[in-house]
């Protein structure tokens, strides 16, 4: 159910402005990697502006992932740190003898 509503709210809306961003910059835009000499052509790329917006947005995802990604990384260390060590814990308790338990309760006098 959340899915769906998000798929509704957020990319149905996204989609509609993406196309309409598409449809609306079509026109070939020139881009170049020299800015000493910008009309080298070995350095320069004629695409619809479009391709360089939808480009950017692809490369800023990747990045800001990227960079959660490292941010997080001492969090994930943390994580296998303690499962490890939980798991270590479940094998000691498994091969601990039962009869072992701890003191046993006194019987309640009525």
């Amino acid at each position: 159910m959340f899915n769906r509503f998000i798929l509704i709210v957020v990319f149905v809306p996204l989609a509609v402005i993406l196309i309409a961003l598409a449809v609306a910059n079509r026109e070939p835009v020139a881009f170049t990697l020299d800015p000493f000499n910008p009309g080298n052509p070995a350095l320069t790329l004629t695409l619809p502006l479009f391709i360089f917006l939808f480009l950017a947005l692809a490369i800023g995802m990747i990045v800001g992932s990227l960079a959660t990604w490292i941010k997080q990384g001492r969090y994930r260390k943390l994580a296998r740190q303690r499962g490890a060590e939980a798991e270590n814990l479940r094998q000691a308790v498994s091969r601990a003898p039962t009869a072992a338990q701890g003191p046993a309760l006194p019987k309640p006098t009525n």
